[in-house]
């Protein structure tokens, strides 16, 4: 019985995955990506890293769909029209190929999984999701992919910016 709540959680999360890719209006797609975030945080919950949880509604579904709205409203971007309407030809062509090759992949992985001894999950380690080792790993082991993620989002802020100054100036 500990299936329901996750098949229940991840329908919901599907649900609006797929509202979020196929939104018109860029604003409603921004906020079924919160529900997909608070969705995905709540399985960190019922993982028992009630840390992870708050981190990930604080930070992705709180700090950082804040500023997509923010630069979203900057920009200009949540109606209909303009370029962000168009509608290519090789963008469909691109999407059914790769739905494709992501169903081949889905498929070859699925029939492999019955080969060979299946490999059970292991426990979950006593300290997982605490911050202590939350703090150990990422200064750590993922401190270039931290470093890196943090250019990122300041290039994407001075991009904004620097967009918003152009359109008014």
């Amino acid at each position: 019985m500990t299936w329901i709540p996750f098949v229940l959680i991840a329908a919901v999360a599907v649900f609006f995955a797929l509202y979020l890719v196929l939104s018109k209006n860029a604003v409603h797609g921004a906020l079924s990506l919160v529900l997909v975030l608070v969705s995905l945080a709540i399985f960190f919950l019922l993982l028992g890293a009630e840390f992870i949880f708050i981190v990930q509604v604080a930070v992705y579904a709180g700090a950082i769909m804040v500023l997509f709205l923010f630069v979203m409203m900057l920009l200009n971007v949540g109606g209909a029209e303009g370029p962000l309407r168009e509608n290519p030809s090789w963008q469909l062509a691109a999407a059914i190929v790769l739905g494709c090759v992501l169903l081949f992949e889905a498929a070859l992985h699925i029939a492999r999984a019955g080969e060979g001894v299946r490999h059970f999950p292991q426990a979950i380690a006593a300290d997982f999701g605490s911050p202590e080792r939350i703090g150990q790993l990422l200064f750590s082991s993922y401190l270039l992919p931290f470093e890196i993620t943090s250019l990122v989002l300041l290039a994407a802020m001075i991009g904004a910016v620097v967009l918003a100054l152009r359109r008014f100036p």
